[in-house]
């Protein structure tokens, strides 16, 4: 299936030299091409493409002003592209799925259509199963009650519907982290505290959203404010009162909790 993009920049040789750098991937189809921002907001109504390569700094409507026109529809897909980093913090709050410097390394590009592939294969999942639902309540109520309860057809155990990296705001930068390497998360509050082998980050989110994004086989709750990334225990130390403990490749001990002692039991059995 194909990516229908639009490409939006006020300068000619920036879209050519995009277009160009497009060209290697056979499954992006440019659909649209807009030198400013309101021409943008017109196309993307129009054709509702699945995603949109946005310049910010355009005279008129800059590329935060397209994003904000666009409340009221359903957005494509957004890859910022700029000569200026000092925009990366707002580019990544305004849920952009990647953000480019000019030119464009082809390289970069590369990893960051992988990424919005596997964004619209999430997307395209949830719609085929939404659909399946809406029509067996119509024509076999008992087994769309079934679907709901189990989640079978949903493709929540695909791998690919997972994030492969997060975007954490931290300290005022933004860090791209590979979560094979998230060893542990602990909730603070109203932030999640994302610990890796050499370092903690503080991620403002729910652990209930920051659940849905991480793969379950690999990252499991093992008490009420603590998410372990289960590749990366090495051992587990039982503890009175049924308790237990679970230690990681950093050597850290993480206390896993009766009600959730049964995520023990794959590695005892």
């Amino acid at each position: 299936m194909t990516i229908r993009t639009i490409l939006v920049d006020d300068e000619p040789l920036a879209i050519q030299g995009l277009e160009l750098r497009l060209q290697a991937h056979d499954d992006v189809e440019i659909i649209e091409k807009c030198m400013n921002g309101r021409e943008a907001i017109r196309a993307i109504k129009t054709h509702k493409p699945d995603l949109v390569f946005l310049d910010i700094q355009m005279p008129g409507f800059d590329g935060f002003s397209v994003v904000q026109g666009l409340m009221e529809v359903e957005p494509p897909l957004f890859v910022f592209c700029t000569a200026y980093s000092d925009h990366a913090l707002r580019a990544f709050e305004a849920q952009a799925v990647d953000y480019l410097m000019k030119p464009v390394d082809e390289s970069r590009l590369g990893d960051t259509l992988d990424r919005v592939r596997q964004r619209l294969a999430e997307k395209r999942g949830a719609n085929e199963t939404e659909k399946l639902k809406e029509a067996l309540a119509e024509h076999a109520p008992e087994a769309a009650a079934d679907l709901t309860a189990d989640g079978a057809g949903s493709g929540e155990h695909a791998s690919n519907r997972f994030e492969k990296l997060i975007n954490i705001k931290d300290r005022g930068q933004i860090f791209r982290v590979d979560v094979d390497t998230i060893e542990l998360i602990e909730a603070a509050g109203d932030y999640m505290v994302i610990k890796t082998g050499d370092n903690s980050l503080v991620l403002r989110e729910t652990m209930k959203d920051l659940e849905k994004r991480l793969d379950p086989r690999r990252f499991q709750r093992v008490h009420r404010s603590t998410i372990v990334n289960l590749d990366l225990v090495k051992q587990v130390k039982p503890h009175t009162n049924g308790e237990c403990f679970l230690v990681l490749d950093s050597g850290a001990q993480v206390k896993v909790s009766r009600s959730y002692r049964d995520v023990v039991a794959r590695f005892v059995h």
